[in-house]
């Protein structure tokens, strides 16, 4: 295997200037390590992608994966805590919807990357 540490660090100071004038803060990575735990999930996955293609209610979520709504539910819980999901109420029923178009550009850019050739 080939040695891939670098031999002369004094070549990379201006990139390595420029990549961390550029990072994050902490709280940013935080934010953002939670957001791709939501993700990390199979069941709120599949969610995610039934409210790209239509808001739903609990029971026809339910319908749709094949699950208790109980487990939906909590499942929309921790969707909503991330900021991946919202609700509407509209009497007796609550629909859930992907929170914004950030959400669905991942859902779909998520999509892309596991179909591209290569």
């Amino acid at each position: 295997m080939a040695n891939l540490a670098c031999s002369d660090t004094a070549k990379h100071t201006e990139n390595v200037s420029m990549v961390r004038s550029g990072m994050l803060s902490e709280r940013e990575f935080l934010f953002m390590a939670e957001l791709f735990k939501a993700l990390g999930d199979y069941t709120r996955v599949r969610i995610l992608y039934a409210l790209s293609i239509h808001e739903l209610c609990v029971c026809a979520l339910a319908e749709v994966l094949d699950m208790s709504q109980s487990a939906i539910s909590h499942q929309l819980r921790l969707l909503r805590a991330a900021k991946l999901v919202r609700y509407r109420k509209e009497g007796k029923n609550v629909f859930y919807a992907l929170d914004d178009d950030h959400v669905r550009n991942l859902v779909t850019q998520g999509l892309e990357h596991i179909h591209e050739e290569g």
